[in-house]
């Protein structure tokens, strides 16, 4: 949102699916820390001359802050902060999701990339019944059928291509050195590992694999280290979009659904586009908004 009384228009803004936001100017970058705590009711909020990259993890809004130091802009930064959330914000920040980015130019003009999930192409609306005929929310919301394509890579892809500056291996690179050499779990990371291998996710043998030691629950303060994302990682900065929805990581992908009955083919991942749109454009109190139109409802909700 811009505010016509504070408008600063040497500012790039780069907002992602998953509250990811990017602000970047021409001027040096300055690091900041957490917002300032005056009491235990009242936060003051962050202000930084130059830039600042807002998301879920301390650790991957670094590598977009550093991005930013480097000379990238802000979709180079929304870019890899996204990827470095693949890895340490698993509960959302994932390759095998998709989401939105909502890119606004220094000249006020604005667009934006949908790389929201999609159907795969045998889908069909009987799916979610069970063998009654009911409606099964097991089958639509836990199971091999409830995965769409995923759209993440193919839209960073696209938004690096069309408007990106920095080298593509070099955003994807910091993600690949946190899944490799592993990062320190929060507390509140650990709680949520927790409570997905106690959960739905302890009939996923790849998700026991991944997030437990053995089927015990990470601590906080436990290394945890990715060694096959970090490998999925280095494919895609590699080879780009290709990394994904083609060669070794897309028969990966294609073998897991087949395993578990689910209907992503790799005809479904090569057809997977990204695409650009315009924006939703509104004002509410003297504030001009620009927000993602549909498929994504949150902007006509605003």
């Amino acid at each position: 949102m811009i505010n016509h009384r504070h408008f600063l228009a040497f500012f790039t803004l780069c907002s992602l699916w998953l509250g990811t936001t990017v602000l970047s100017s021409t001027g040096p970058v300055s690091t900041l820390g957490a917002s300032a705590t005056v009491g235990p009711d009242t936060i003051q909020p962050v202000r930084a001359p130059n830039g600042m990259v807002v998301s879920a993890s301390t650790r991957a809004s670094q590598v977009g802050s550093d991005v930013l130091a480097a000379g990238g802009n802000a979709v180079d930064a929304a870019i890899a902060t996204g990827l470095a959330l693949a890895v340490t914000h698993p509960s959302a920040g994932n390759i095998g999701g998709g989401g939105f980015m909502v890119i606004r130019f220094p000249d006020g003009t604005s667009t934006a990339v949908d790389f929201r999930e999609k159907a795969p192409l045998a889908s069909h609306p009987e799916m979610w019944l069970d063998d009654s005929g009911e409606y099964s929310r097991t089958t639509h919301h836990n199971s091999y059928l409830a995965v769409g394509v995923p759209g993440t890579v193919a839209g960073f892809w696209k938004a690096h291509q069309l408007y990106g500056d920095q080298d593509w291996e070099r955003l994807v690179k910091p993600a690949v050195t946190l899944a490799r050499d592993g990062f320190e779990i929060t507390e509140r990371l650990a709680g949520g590992l927790e409570r997905l291998i106690e959960g739905r996710g302890s009939s996923f043998p790849g998700t026991i694999q991944s997030f437990s030691k053995d089927g015990y629950p990470y601590s906080s303060g436990e290394m945890l280290v990715q060694t096959d994302l970090g490998r999925t990682l280095e494919r895609i900065a590699a080879d780009g979009r290709d990394g994904f929805y083609a060669g070794e990581t897309a028969r990966l992908l294609v073998a897991e659904m087949e395993r578990g009955g689910g209907i992503i083919t790799l005809e479904d991942l090569a057809r997977y586009q990204a695409r650009e749109r315009t924006p939703i454009h509104g004002t509410y109190n003297g504030y001009d908004i620009i927000s993602m139109a549909p498929p994504s409802s949150g902007g006509i909700a605003i």
